[in-house]
């Protein structure tokens, strides 16, 4: 029963790093979207960043700096997102190898 329950926490883990690839997946592409807008923009265009409720002028130059670091940022969270599902995929095939060994053995002493 402690294997089932440890199966499960492995299980709740990996379905919140698999919402937390998404959500970086989403933040990914809705960069590479800005990136995108930046590189049609003629270098004297006027950007605004919002700083809580306040729109604030901001360099172009500036601007894709900013978009290129949180890029590069989010790529290495994605990265490091993607290992721990690898990790937790393969420790809950292990544990779902004991749960199968444990309901074997537990088959044998009912048979016998």
């Amino acid at each position: 029963q402690t294997a089932a329950t440890e199966y499960q926490k492995l299980k709740d883990s990996y379905g919140q790093a698999v919402r937390s690839h998404t959500d970086l997946m989403t933040q990914l592409n809705e960069n590479e979207m800005v990136m995108k807008e930046f590189k049609t923009l003629e270098d004297d265009a006027t950007v605004f960043k919002q700083i809580g409720p306040v729109m604030v002028k901001q360099p172009l130059e500036d601007a894709k700096q900013n978009v290129t670091k949180r890029l590069d940022y989010i790529k290495g969270e994605i990265v490091r997102a993607k290992k721990i599902i690898d990790d937790l995929t393969d420790q809950m095939q292990e544990k779902s190898t004991q749960i199968e060994q444990l309901q074997a053995e537990g088959q044998k002493i009912a048979v016998a």
